[in-house]
């Protein structure tokens, strides 16, 4: 281009002269240099404010008026993004870029004209067809009676078709011609900063015309969160939309970053930026992620008691299958400084810990604590979720931060076994209370495989057990032996209920001896009980404990094996006290003279004797050797006696006592009393020494001597008895 106008470029008619003339000269404005670069998008954003408001149009690199009756031309355009060339309007011929520079006012001074609502009011007359009239001078605007322009860029229409872009799902089509709309925007209100920063006025003009351009940016971004919030399903069926949508938001953080390098130099920031849509993008999945888990709980307590394990089910598949997805395509549509899967792990992984620590605020029964205990410290790093193969190695479950910090789970276990204590002791009580009916059945107790009478009780107690130590096992080793030790403490105080429920039995049964009808062998079925729950205890703890120090821990408590063989102990005396209560009657018979004279009483304590044994023998060893075993060593002791009263040399009768008293220690004065009135033969001078051998008191007892006679009562005699 050469100066003074001689461009080729540069040639007009002088009717385009004229109005580039009276234009200038109705905006009060003076030229731009000749060819100089100096607005570029501010210059184009003017025109497309003009084209919007049918002031002028742009065709080619024709600026078409539109101010009169007809289009006119206004000058000639480079190209659209190159300022306009035009005459200087105080001279007739173009002036020097020096002189135009130095005559001119700062380009931002004529935007408010440009873009105010009230243009030109009271300067210029819309009237049609007159000539445009300017307010600095008389000169008319010759119309143009050209052709009409080839193509507009009118704001409101590229609005309306970025708007229908949107409306399409033409998402990046709709983003191209936003960001043209933005940068127009931008860059005159960056200019209007530049030259005046003060002027607010002239800004919010300028980004009050540019209004809809907001409009449109967060209905894009409305779009762009709706295909987020279904990636995991967009990414299935239609990657290439979930691609578009990250290549807007990179665009978008480049812009971003640019504003932001320019803000250190200008401090100028365009409206709306930084629009920040990376960050607001990970806020969205973030979102979008959290309301997945919360929308997994689809059943309540009231109306499903297994809620929580249906609810920890799905969640555990949900979130192994979107993440198996995400590993496998989600990273494939996102760059990779992104680290989407990491991201999507770690929202998943908050989102869970968020979960579960709002469903241990909750009021949780016993079996609810434990199946999310176990949900939370076992099943998410399993391989069944964390642990799954399909993650590996992107998921490495030694890193991943607890579900429930330390304080939560410990107030976790503390509620369990709060709440497990006070369940065992009502099962224990109910089982009791079960148990006991039955002692007052009609029917006799069922028998084991081999034939000893017994009760479901110990079943049921350590049935109980067993079920609550494999829950335990299942969280921690920890809790397994706590819940051991808890069992065999609420054991101790059951089998103290045990044995006086036991007693009570057997007095209710003394006051009626008629009822109940099977006594003796729901008391056996007791006796038999004792021995079954001493195995039960001995195997528990084998097959839980695992080391002697554990042990040790465990049996701290009093010893239970006491309390069990002092209840079949007392059970085996009332048995014996039911035997001999039968055999009362007959046995006064003996050693008298009805029985001398002849009497049945003998075969009658046989028959009752061996019935009654016929059902002892149901009785588990050991506490079958009170009735059979141990009562062997007895015989002797009848021999002894019988000596005595058989002896038939008189003479030898102390010599007889004496050994019988040295033999036996326990043996008291009503004793030999009553065998020396058996024998009924005694001299008054030999019962008086016999009496005064005992009133020297018992000879010592060997250590291992087990007192008899201290057990038999006979009626009391005093010496004046034994001496008649």
């Amino acid at each position: 281009m050469r100066r003074g106008g001689e461009s080729k470029e540069g040639t007009h008619s002088a009717a385009s002269v004229r109005t580039g003339q009276g234009l200038v000269e109705a905006l009060g404005l003076v030229g731009v240099a000749w060819g100089q670069e100096v607005w570029g998008g501010p210059f184009r954003a003017m025109s497309l404010y003009l084209a919007s408001e049918r002031l002028c149009s742009l065709s080619g690199n024709s600026v078409i008026c539109h101010m009169g009756g007809a289009p006119c031309l206004l000058s000639t355009v480079p190209s659209p993004y190159h300022p306009i060339l035009i005459p200087s309007p105080l001279s007739g011929s173009p002036a020097s870029p020096q002189e135009t520079l130095r005559r001119s006012d700062p380009f931002p001074s004529f935007i408010p004209s440009l873009v105010s609502v009230n243009f030109f009011c009271s300067s210029l007359n819309f009237g049609r067809p007159r000539s445009v009239i300017c307010r600095s001078s008389s000169h008319h605007v010759q119309p143009h009676h050209g052709p009409a322009p080839a193509a507009s860029y009118l704001v409101p229409e590229i609005v309306r078709e970025t708007q229908d872009l949107i409306e399409q799902g033409a998402l990046l089509q709709a983003h191209r011609k936003l960001m043209d709309l933005e940068c127009s925007r931008d860059g005159l209100m960056y200019e209007q900063y530049r030259m005046d920063s003060g002027n607010t006025r002239d800004m919010t003009l300028i980004h009050s015309y540019f209004g809809s351009t907001q409009g449109l940016s967060d209905e894009l971004a409305k779009q762009l969160w709706m295909v987020l919030q279904r990636s995991l399903v967009t990414v299935r069926r239609d990657p290439t939309l979930l691609v578009s949508v990250v290549r807007i938001i990179e665009r978008e953080e480049k812009i971003d970053r640019r504003i932001l390098d320019r803000k250190k130099q200008t401090s100028f920031v365009p409206p709306g930026r930084p629009k920040n849509w990376k960050e607001k993008m990970f806020a969205i999945l973030d979102r979008t992620v959290t309301t997945r888990i919360e929308g997994t709980q689809a059943d309540t307590r009231e109306s499903d008691k297994m809620w929580l394990v249906r609810h920890l089910e799905i969640i555990r598949k949900y979130v192994l299958d979107d993440l198996i997805v995400a590993k496998n395509l989600m990273v494939q549509c996102f760059p990779p400084h992104y680290e989407i899967f990491r991201n999507l792990l770690s929202m998943y992984h908050q989102a869970l810990s968020t979960r579960m620590q709002e469903l241990a605020a909750e009021d949780l029964e016993a079996n609810e604590i434990v199946s999310l205990l176990t949900w939370v410290l076992n099943t998410y790093t399993s391989a069944e979720m964390m642990g799954n193969a399909e993650l590996a190695p992107e998921v490495d479950v030694s890193t991943l931060e607890p579900l429930l910090s330390a304080d939560v789970v410990s107030e976790l276990l503390n509620t369990y076994m709060s709440t497990l204590t006070s369940n065992i002791i009502a099962w224990l009580r109910k089982a009791l209370e079960t148990d006991k009916k039955d002692w007052v059945k009609e029917t006799e107790p069922e028998a084991d495989q081999d034939g000893y009478y017994q009760t479901t009780l110990p079943a049921i107690v350590f049935q109980m057990f067993e079920q609550n130590l494999q829950v335990a096992a299942q969280i921690s080793e920890d809790l397994k032996t706590k819940v051991l030790v808890l069992c065999l403490q609420q054991m101790n105080s059951f089998l103290s209920r045990y044995k006086e429920e036991a007693q009570s039995y057997k007095e209710e049964h003394l006051r009626d001896r008629q009822h109940p009808h099977c006594y003796v062998q729901y008391m056996i079925a007791v006796i038999n009980n004792c021995q079954t729950f001493k195995e039960s205890i001995v195997s528990l703890k084998r097959k839980y404990l695992k080391s002697e120090t554990e042990e040790g821990v465990s049996l701290t408590q009093p010893s239970m094996d006491g309390i069990l063989d002092t209840i079949a102990q007392e059970g085996c005396s009332s048995l014996l006290e039911e035997v001999f209560l039968d055999l009362e009657q007959h046995l006064s018979e003996l050693m008298t003279r009805k029985w001398l004279l002849g009497s049945n009483a003998v075969d009658i304590i046989c028959v009752t004797v061996e019935d009654y044994f016929s059902d002892f023998a149901k009785i588990k060893k050991p506490y079958k050797k009170g009735f059979g075993e141990d009562a062997d060593g007895h015989c002797d002791t009848i021999v002894a006696i019988a000596e005595v009263i058989k002896l038939t040399d008189p003479s030898l009768l102390y010599l007889e006592v004496s050994t019988l008293v040295s033999k036996y220690p326990d043996i008291r004065d009503e004793h030999i009393g009553a065998l020396l009135a058996m024998r009924g033969d005694t001299s008054r001078d030999l019962k008086q020494t016999i009496i005064e051998t005992l009133e020297q008191g018992p000879t010592q007892a060997n250590p291992n001597y087990v007192p008899i006679f201290k057990e038999i009562m006979v009626p009391s005699l005093n010496v004046a008895k034994l001496l008649k």
